[in-house]
């Protein structure tokens, strides 16, 4: 054989796994498009994501580079067939009635989609959030540097202070809750934490009076206030307590009451609501951090701080974004002052 039918002969074997390549992709697309469908103007991709209430895929436009679509390039769609899917339609209600928050998980729509067996498919398109969740970023990590700690503790307080002004409580705020969306930036600040899963929040001040006989609990107990575990009242206050628990989390790699294997749900109950314990902050803390703390864990709801209160506290001061901004208005106006006294030298 010789060199230029050889080379023939490998460019003919290269071709044709690119086409088995780019056949089993396709295939793979078809296979996961018919469980619960295609939109109108995107593709259903990889399963990102699988909870309680639905499924979450990644999802590409058809035509990514038309200027007349509504939607990114890239999304995250939330699905599950219409009979169930209550949950999904009521994240959508609540993110329809908060939008405009830049700290919130943006919402693009929702679309019917037909699945493989004829099953209607109700679908809730959000924003991607390609850095994954708080929880994973906690989970590679032996407890994430303060700095880092306190740009998404930031995001995360002005995404609340949002939802509490527009009268509604998240109740089920935790590390997978909280997406990283890409910022454009380097480092720790690539990311803006973002508020997501909003299915079980509800209207504000919609608590029975009167202790409940079978309290009614939204939301993950390793994150639960004394008042949602003994009085059954979730408002404001406890969303603050689950703020703590994630920024001890965060700077301590650890849940708020120890590793979740060696905890269950009634013992932290019994912790929160019998034993009267609070949450442990460790010694190692900067004190500004332990302060913050102390603010987000008093066991009496109106004693603890509001988010508009955490956003001023000491523990967020020296972040470097609302310094970068100051900085590069300094430097706009030196280089216009410059500008000036040359234009006024040539005079």
């Amino acid at each position: 054989m010789d060199l230029n039918s050889g080379l023939k002969k490998r460019r003919l074997m290269s071709e044709d796994n690119d086409n088995d390549n780019n056949n089993n992709w396709e295939q793979k697309r078809r296979n996961r498009a018919s469980k619960y469908g295609n939109g109108m103007a995107w593709f259903r991709g990889c399963l990102i994501g699988k909870g309680c209430f639905g499924s979450v895929y990644l999802a590409t436009l058809k035509k990514p580079k038309s200027k007349y679509s509504s939607y990114p390039p890239i999304m995250a769609v939330k699905s599950a067939e219409v009979s169930v899917s209550s949950s999904i339609q009521k994240e959508r209600e609540v993110l329809n009635n908060i939008r405009g928050c830049r700290n919130v998980i943006r919402c693009f729509g929702d679309e019917i989609t037909n699945g493989e067996n004829g099953q209607m498919v109700y679908n809730l398109l959000l924003e991607y959030g390609s850095g994954g969740t708080l929880a994973d970023l906690i989970k590679k990590s032996d407890g994430l540097p303060e700095l880092d700690v306190k740009r998404y503790t930031r995001s995360i307080l002005r995404g609340l202070r949002h939802i509490h002004r527009c009268g509604y409580v998240h109740c089920d705020l935790k590390p997978e809750n909280i997406l990283l969306v890409a910022s454009g930036g380097s480092g720790g600040d690539q990311y803006t934490a973002k508020i997501g899963d909003l299915g079980l929040a509800k209207r504000a001040k919609q608590n029975k009076k009167g202790k409940l006989i079978v309290p009614y609990w939204r939301g993950t107990p390793m994150y639960f206030s004394p008042e949602v575990v003994i009085d059954g009242v979730q408002e404001a206050p406890s969303d603050i307590w689950a703020v703590g628990c994630i920024v001890l989390e965060m700077l301590t790699a650890n849940p708020p009451w120890g590793p979740k294997g060696d905890t269950n749900s009634d013992e932290i109950i019994t912790r929160i609501g019998e034993l009267n314990e609070s949450p442990l902050i460790v010694s190692t803390l900067s004190s500004e951090a332990k302060s913050f703390l102390k603010g987000c864990f008093s066991r009496k709801s109106m004693y603890r701080l509001t988010a508009e209160m955490l956003l001023a506290h000491p523990f967020l001061e020296g972040i470097d974004e609302d310094n970068v901004k100051t900085m590069r208005r300094l430097v706009f106006h030196y280089f216009q002052m410059i500008y000036v006294l040359g234009q006024k030298k040539k005079m």
